[in-house]
């Protein structure tokens, strides 16, 4: 494919985007160590297995399939969680991008339901659409998944269905084994409407947090 995958640093109001290195490492042990009962569908390596992470994460990026980053936290400026875009398609043209996926998302256990998840979606989304001009956008989970499920959901995102033994269980005691994933997709036509709703709940998280801060 002649289209080259590399996302650039993406800001906004809560979160930076930073292309992932090893620069993350310390700042995402920590973050993985927290309250972890939400990742039983989810690779979320322990602090020690993050240098690995990170380097099968760059690995991947090596082959042109997968642009990780590291969600950065403007109020802290620690990286609190990753996510990337993921197994980009040119249907139309070798050097057209036509449709990519956003995924490997994780976030430390403090900065769930801050607005960074909505705020980083925003930013992928707004950049897949206005600058690589892609006609789709496709985020997938472990079927079984519901509060992935009701995240994904939460951006906009529509649920094409569910595809059988589609890909690698991530589930403790599933090793080796497939999962059956949801997959849901924004398309070009209905980004602008996503994209109100993604800016109405960063807004809404900002000025929550403003509030807490002058209590």
């Amino acid at each position: 494919m002649g289209f080259e995958m590399k996302g650039p640093v993406l800001e906004g109001g809560l979160v930076r985007l930073e292309p992932l290195g090893h620069r993350h490492a310390a700042d995402l042990a920590v973050a993985a160590e927290e309250h972890r009962d939400s990742y039983a569908f989810t690779w979320v390596p322990r602090a020690g297995e993050v240098g690995d992470y990170i380097d099968a994460q760059l690995a991947r990026a090596a082959t042109g399939m997968l642009s990780p980053y590291a969600q950065v936290s403007l109020a802290s400026g620690r990286a609190v969680g990753a996510t990337a875009y993921w197994e980009p398609r040119s249907w139309r043209s070798d050097d057209r991008l036509d449709a990519v996926e956003v995924g490997f998302t994780w976030l430390a256990s403090s900065a769930q339901g801050t607005g960074l998840n909505a705020e980083s979606k925003l930013l992928l989304f707004g950049h897949a659409f206005e600058e690589w001009g892609v006609a789709r956008v496709d985020l997938k989970t472990d079927a079984r998944n519901a509060r992935s499920r009701a995240a994904i959901a939460g951006t906009g995102a529509r649920l094409e269905g569910v595809l059988r033994n589609w890909s690698r269980s991530w589930a403790p005691g599933e090793e080796g084994l497939l999962r059956d994933s949801a997959v849901f997709s924004v398309t070009a036509a209905e980004w602008p409407g996503c994209r109100e709703r993604l800016v109405a709940r960063v807004a809404a998280a900002a000025s929550r947090a403003a509030g807490r801060r002058a209590g």
